[in-house]
């Protein structure tokens, strides 16, 4: 009996380690950070590299905090880690990409809003769009981005200050 005793003590006391374990990168940015979810795998459609890219979410770290503001807008704080892969659906060549962030978004009341990122950061453009900014369709960029979108999800603009890191459908092609 007492060693059922010592059995149940030491499992409590594992399993509240590992709850401290697990809950501490978000205790570590203060309150009201929540792990932000990602879809695990996604499809790129081919009209964006001429070939299905698939997106597969390594890891995921990425927090995120909502803040709301006196005007009705709501700001998106983005902190964390994210590794993601980019796999060519024709050929299975595959690239691993780091695109942590940071980022930060306004949404405004009529459903407009804009971003604003720093570091790595991947970004998706659609082919007209790519062109008007001389920016590739797929790609993780270094450096300050921000852009600016209308309330359909149009972008209205987009500036870069950095560099394309990687052009992720010539590398893949």
């Amino acid at each position: 009996m007492k060693r059922l005793g010592v059995v149940v003590a030491l499992g409590a006391l594992l399993g509240m380690f590992a709850g401290v374990l697990t809950a501490s990168p978000a205790l570590a940015r203060g309150p009201k950070w929540e792990l932000q979810p990602k879809a695990p795998v996604s499809t790129l459609p081919a009209a964006l590299c001429g070939f299905e890219v698939q997106v597969t979410v390594l890891v995921n770290r990425e927090f995120a905090k909502t803040l709301k503001t006196s005007d009705g807008s709501m700001i998106l704080l983005l902190s964390g880690s994210v590794t993601a892969s980019y796999t060519n659906l024709e050929t299975g060549k595959t690239i691993t990409e780091n695109i942590s962030g940071p980022s930060k978004t306004t949404i405004f009341p009529d459903g407009s809003y804009t971003t604003v990122e720093k570091g790595r950061n991947e970004l998706h453009l659609a082919p007209a769009d790519a062109a008007r900014f001389g920016l590739p369709t797929v790609s993780v960029t270094v450096g300050a981005r921000s852009a600016s979108f209308a309330p359909d999800g149009s972008v209205l603009s987009l500036s870069l200050n950095g560099h394309v890191a990687v052009d992720v459908c010539a590398e893949l092609s």
